[in-house]
């Protein structure tokens, strides 16, 4: 789907929204047995007008990505979007339709619409998979014939209304928001590419299948692999960012149960929920469900093994982008990594990386001291990415506490204290040459 650089102002498209609200009554009143009274019909004809007007001045719906679509795409666009977006359109629709839901049929654009037999099979093919209205992300469709039920795309619909994006209910799943680029993403240039020819798979999928004749391939399915704090969460954030996506983290410790059936009932509600949506799925630490597999002993061994297999095929089945994170690969059993697309290596980063990640993650308008020297920090102890980001952090904190500028003394402190949280056996020598600059209070009080 194109992003949509430019916010639609809401009250521009009040005039699409009025027309398709006079429609309904005039429909409502003939459902009852009654003409629509002359003084709806002049709203109705003022409306159409005011619309006709407007979308001629390119005051309408400018901001979607709307070339070449013809004038009946609009009119359904409007009957679509309406409903979400105005709440007298909804109750009319409700009522119509004789059901709970507010999105429109077909069959109900056919009625409320007034199509002639040729607009009805225009209709038909814009909301194909393919066509127009679904294929270039402006709506959605679920069903199939005059009972395909037509529903707003969720990414534009904050465009339309000036409001807040809604994020979508994911069963078992947390949205991480994360506002990552790509030059914040400080990788090697060998997994950078891999990265890119990961959202190369996602943009031109569709046309090596559908035009060129290709097979289905799913997916694609990623592995991220590497120790904590190395970029892997950052890199799917920055791949969302990228697509215009939103990123959701599954917690397979909340899918997976102990009651036969509800773990595979639990992965088939995510699924379902996010089929068709613009949804970026990461799944972390896998490697705590596709361990090398041991004899089976018993019941419950049979049983993990196809809850493990379950898991695969709804990921493989998936029309949609899906990344594994892992820090222990080794761990993986073989014949699970062969079905993997991408396999991504975060290792952890070097003394250059470690020095750019410095600049970039100390705060860009904090004052520094004369003294600081990164590039001696980074060479001095080999953090990961996670964490220079909390030692940076714990440096400027003690920097903005003491009306100071960020010196060297801040981020030995800041490393230290991350190396602290690590094990229980830190050693003031592991500060290498960061030690002198440890305060003695610290150094010779909290050494072990």
């Amino acid at each position: 789907m194109a992003v949509v650089a430019e916010m639609v102002r809401p009250a521009s498209l009040s005039a699409e929204w009025k027309r398709i609200e006079l429609l309904a009554f005039c429909l409502l009143e003939s459902r009852g047995g009654r003409q629509p009274t002359e003084g709806l019909l002049a709203q109705l004809r003022e409306s159409q007008h005011q619309v006709e007007l407007l979308r001629q001045e390119g005051r309408l719906w400018n901001s979607l990505p709307l070339e070449n679509l013809p004038e009946l795409a609009l009119d359904m666009l409007a009957a679509i979007y309406a409903p979400a977006i105005n709440p007298n359109v909804a109750l009319l629709f409700q009522d119509l339709q004789q059901s709970s839901t507010i999105n429109p049929t077909l069959a109900f654009l056919h009625r409320l619409l007034a199509f002639t037999d040729q607009e009805y099979a225009l209709a038909e093919q814009l909301a194909q998979e393919q066509g127009e209205l679904v294929g270039r992300g402006l709506v959605l469709g679920e069903g199939e014939g005059p009972l395909l039920q037509l529903q707003p795309h969720p990414a534009l619909l904050p465009l339309l209304t000036g409001l807040p994006r809604r994020r979508l209910r994911v069963p078992g799943a947390v949205p991480i928001d994360i506002q990552a680029e790509w030059d914040e993403l400080i990788i090697l240039p060998a997994q950078r590419r891999m990265l890119q020819e990961y959202l190369l798979w996602i943009s031109h999928a569709g046309q090596v299948v559908n035009e060129w004749g290709g097979r289905p391939a799913g997916g694609p399915i990623a592995l991220f692999s590497g120790p904590s704090g190395t970029g892997k969460t950052f890199a799917a954030s920055v791949i969302a960012k990228q697509l215009g996506w939103d990123l959701y983290r599954v917690d397979l410790g909340a899918l997976v149960s102990k009651y036969i059936g509800e773990t595979e009932k639990n992965l088939n509600a995510l699924f379902d929920a996010v089929q068709g949506r613009d949804i970026l799925l990461q799944f972390d630490e896998v490697d705590a469900l596709m361990g090398k597999r041991g004899e089976v002993k018993d019941a419950r061994d049979r049983y993990a093994n196809m809850e493990v297999s379950h898991l695969l095929s709804r990921i493989e089945q998936h029309q949609g982008p899906c990344i594994l994170t892992t820090n222990l690969r080794k761990q993986i059993d073989q014949a699970f990594q062969r079905r993997f697309h991408f396999v991504v290596t975060f290792p952890r980063p070097e003394a250059q990386e470690r020095l750019a990640l410095w600049q970039h993650l100390l705060p860009q308008k904090a004052p520094r001291a004369a003294d600081l020297d990164l590039a001696l920090v980074a060479e001095a102890v080999a953090l990961t990415g996670g964490e220079i980001r909390n030692a940076a952090h714990h440096a400027a904190i003690l920097a903005a506490a003491d009306c100071s500028p960020i010196g060297m003394q801040q981020v030995a402190i800041g490393v230290w204290r991350v190396l602290q949280k690590s094990d229980g056996q830190t050693r003031i020598n592991q500060l290498r040459q960061l030690a002198g600059f440890l305060p003695r209070e610290i150094s010779q009080g909290e050494a072990t």
